[in-house]
Parts: structure tokens; sequence; C-alpha cells
């Protein structure tokens, strides 16, 4: 049985003072790789990943591609590019923008789902509109575990909220407990059934043939979103 050790994790509007808040209360130790997508401006230099290792016990860097992925480290998507993860390395990538960012926190999240299936955590945090809640609902699909921000926690709870009424989650936790819960998290197995049916399907190897989605596997956005068609990579298609 795989245990849990990848924990994606996406976040826009109030991001920043969220995301610091989290890592700052991940152990040392802690046997997970962590990548973090948040919304910035597509211009100019990225300061994420020097203002999160100011707080965080774990290493934390820019994420290149190619890079491995490795447990006890936080790597930062880059400005103006996808972060994804793909046969054991992380992929940045310069495809279309979805949900109107890039990065955009669907694209990490739905990766993860499909190359590591129940042995993801998948964490949304503050922020406005719906990015993520695709994501998050494919992470659950695939057999992972799905963690937000309470809403009445959050600075901009919009992102929270379309998850909560979107996808079947299985923590909503005030900001100071997610960390520790975190820690929880990624020392336990993934679910025995879980692991099962993700087997039954070739496990790692499986790649979804359409888009990963809550309602139903045609590439579309759950509702309040936009329409994105998906490619088997999980790369944005044309727009329906």
């Amino acid at each position: 049985m795989p245990r849990r050790d990848v924990v994606v994790i996406g976040a826009s509007a109030g991001g920043v003072e969220a995301l610091t808040t989290v890592v700052g209360r991940l152990p040392e130790r802690l046997p997970a790789a962590v990548f973090v997508v948040l919304h910035v401006p597509s211009h100019g230099r990225s300061l994420l990943a020097r203002v999160l290792g100011r707080h965080a016990n774990l290493a934390v860097a820019g994420a290149c591609d190619g890079d491995p992925v490795t447990p006890g480290r936080i790597s930062v998507a880059p400005t103006d590019h996808h972060l994804m993860l793909s046969d054991g390395r992380v992929r940045v990538v310069r495809w279309p923008r979805e949900n109107g960012h890039r990065p955009a926190i669907d694209v990490l999240f739905r990766s993860a789902a499909s190359s590591y299936g129940p042995r993801v955590v998948g964490v949304l945090l503050s922020g406005l509109l719906d990015d993520g809640t695709s994501g998050l609902a494919a992470i659950k699909q695939r057999g992972g575990l799905a963690v937000v921000q309470d809403q009445a926690d959050a600075m901009f709870p919009d992102m929270p909220r379309s998850a909560l009424r979107n996808v079947d989650l299985d923590h909503v936790l005030p900001l100071d407990a997610i960390g520790p819960a975190l820690e929880r998290l990624v020392d336990e197995d993934g679910d025995a059934h879980a692991d099962a049916a993700w087997q039954a399907r070739g496990g790692d190897a499986l790649r979804p043939k359409g888009a990963i989605g809550p309602l139903p596997l045609d590439g579309r956005r759950v509702r309040g979103g936009r329409s994105a068609a998906v490619r088997p990579d999980g790369r944005p298609g044309r727009r329906g």
C-alpha cells in the first residue's frame, strides 16, 4: 500500500500569508515532496520561494524542469509557467493559460492525480474564483485526499467555497491546523480500497483518456468556471 508522499498546494489572493503559515508548521523531516502554485503576475520574477524559505523548516526552491520529485523539499511554480508532475519528474511548461492563469492550480493538481493517485494530498487555500476545484476532484477520483482551508478563515473565500460546493472533501480546516494535519496525513498509508482500485487501473502508469474533473470526465470545468478541454497528458486543449 503506498504512503502519501506528494503534497500539492494551491493559493491565489491572500495566498502568501496562508502559505507562510502552512509551510511554517511543517516539520523539518517531512517524508513528502511539496509543490506550490500561487497565482502571480506574468511579468517579473517571483520572490515566493525566498519568502517561504524564511518561514519553512524544509528546503524551498523554484521548480526547474526535469528535477526529480524529492521528499523533504518545497518546489514553487515559476512566473508565467505551469508546474506539473510526470514520471517522477518535475515539468515546467509554458502552455496556454487555464482559468485565466499561468501557473494554474488545476494543472498541477491534475498531473499529480494522474501520476501518483492515492499518494497525493491536495490542499486549496485562500483565493478568488474557482481554480483548483476540478483539480481537487481529480485527486479524489484517483484515491487521494482533499484538504481545504475553512472559508470562514480565508482572507478570500471563493476558492475554498467552490471546492466545498463541488468536491467530496476529506478535511476543512482553519489555516493554523493545516500544517500539523499534513504532518499526520503523510505519515499514514493510503486507503486500502482506493489503492486496490488504483492498482487495478494500472497504478502510476495510468494516464486519463480525457480530462479529469468532477462532472463528467469530458474536460469541462465545474459550474461557475470556464470550459476547458484537456489533452491526455493533462495539457489544456481547445476551449469549448
